[in-house]
């Protein structure tokens, strides 16, 4: 027998190659400092109660009927909805996807096969002196062609020793319950618009009703004075502006009207089905302004807003990306294995004899090219520092949306008491001048002048209340509310 000798010093220089190689291949990059996270403050403009109107169900917020009825026909037919609930639907499965890598694959095999080896090779010499044995007899001898059949099961599996594949199984159900968190918001923001198209149309009916009390009134007027033109003492100039007062008003009601039908129709298509007639309660003008409203404390709104919930998951989610991008760098252990039937001819296939099986583990890294794997690493980063400043503008626009409806709320009421006021003046100022004309103490300027001023001031305090219950109603959406 011929020993090899290997010089000591050749075997040294092997085991520091081989130490250096390792070393190479499990440098990690360094873990992603991540920035300390910013104060919020502790109240909303000075305004900081126990419980805010989010926790209250939205049927409990808007308390009318209509209204709620319309909410539940969104929920059922409204398509941003549906294709929210099939965005959940595919990070579910890709969650399941994730949870497939961490058990071994096994797959059913049935392959055929056949080689013809050369003379002058290993297998052909071999296989040649193998037939020439005694013992190799009948369906043992090895034909050239020679087939190859194989029926089992194969199985290959990446031992999770680093936890990158549980971390990945992490990263995906973070980005699941993303996915859930991204519907809520949807449902926020359609409950909302639903709401705001809901209380517009209240308000251009308040508009009507406005607007028709006024005809009437332009009407009367129009009447005493044509009277008044018979008995000489007004002139034909007088009914002309009689008359082009009334005309305007009559062209403004038709303005509204399709102002409503337009808002009907922008409501419909928001419900998820074809246009038709929106059945509602009282108009605004009829309806008492919101009280003082509650708004809790700002921890709440970042419990509870959706879209800050879901802008925090996919931070976690992509720090955990992180996470499985450093883990790449590290040697993967692999093991194979596979059994089944196996032979060159297929009358022994199924013979007892014919059972093969195999096993073979591998540890595996990258030592040379490793730029991709850095490039992977650097785009994880990148992508959790983008989505942490998207976190921080979600909170940051969330505080200023809450400010604003806040203030909105309190300011249009204020507004609108002041404008009620100024209407009941006008109003009084009308039936003055009215009883003056009569007299002969006031000019039918005067009349046409408080009557038009007591109409855009009508329509002004209608105009401020709507805005008022908008922004009752993004200040509900603002602080989370709407989506259970």
């Amino acid at each position: 027998m011929v020993r090899l000798f290997i010089p000591k010093s050749f075997r040294i220089s092997c085991y520091f190659l081989l130490s250096i190689i390792l070393l190479s291949s499990c440098q990690l990059p360094k873990p992603l400092l991540r920035p300390s996270a910013r104060p919020i403050p502790v109240s909303f403009a000075g305004h900081s109660d126990s419980v805010g109107i989010a926790s209250q169900n939205w049927r409990t917020f808007f308390a009318d009927p209509n209204l709620e009825q319309l909410v539940d026909t969104l929920l059922a037919g409204n398509l941003d909805l549906r294709i929210a609930t099939q965005r959940i639907e595919v990070a579910r499965a890709a969650f399941e996807h994730s949870r497939g890598f961490l058990a071994p694959q096994v797959n059913a095999v049935g392959s055929a096969g056949i080689d013809r080896y050369g003379n002058y090779s290993m297998n052909g010499v071999g296989n040649y002196d193998t037939n020439l044995s005694d013992n190799i007899r009948g369906n043992a001898l090895i034909p050239n062609p020679t087939p190859d059949y194989f029926l089992g099961a194969r199985s290959t599996w990446e031992v999770d020793i680093w936890g990158k594949l549980r971390n990945r199984q992490k990263a995906a159900y973070l980005r699941f319950l993303s996915s859930e968190k991204g519907r809520h918001a949807v449902v926020t923001a359609l409950v909302a618009e639903v709401a705001r198209h809901y209380y517009t149309l209240l308000a251009l009916d308040g508009e009507l009703e406005i607007i028709q009390k006024n005809i009437d009134f332009q009407q009367n007027a129009l009447e005493l004075v044509r009277i008044q033109k018979e008995a000489g003492r007004v002139t034909e100039l007088a009914v002309q502006q009689f008359t082009a007062q009334l005309l305007n008003t009559r062209s403004r009601q038709g303005q509204v009207r399709q102002q409503i039908i337009e808002n009907e129709n922008q409501l419909n298509r928001l419900l998820g089905r074809y246009p038709q007639p929106i059945t509602r309660g009282k108009s605004l003008w009829d309806r008492e302004l919101p009280g003082q409203v509650l708004t809790g404390i700002p921890a709440q709104m970042l419990v509870r807003r959706p879209d800050i919930q879901q802008a925090e998951l996919k931070l976690q989610a992509a720090h955990v990306d992180i996470d499985v991008a450093r883990t790449e760098f590290l040697p993967s252990l692999n093991l194979n294995a596979y059994l089944g039937l196996n032979a060159f001819r297929t009358a022994v296939l199924f013979n007892p004899a014919s059972i093969a099986a195999g096993l073979l583990g591998g540890l595996s890294g990258p030592i040379i090219n490793r730029r991709f794997l850095k490039a992977n690493y650097r785009q994880a980063t990148a992508q959790a520092s983008e989505l942490l400043y998207q976190y921080q503008q979600s909170i940051l626009t969330g505080f200023s949306e809450v400010t604003t409806g806040l203030r909105g709320v309190e300011n249009y009421r204020s507004v609108a008491e002041v404008q009620a006021q100024e209407v009941d003046v006008l109003r009084q100022a009308v039936t003055t001048s009215n009883d003056l004309f009569k007299v002969g103490y006031a000019s039918y300027l005067e009349v046409i002048t408080a009557q038009r001023s007591v109409l855009e001031a009508e329509l002004a305090l209608i105009n401020t209340k709507q805005a008022q219950f908008l922004s009752l109603t993004d200040l509900y959406r603002a602080l989370g509310g709407g989506w259970e």
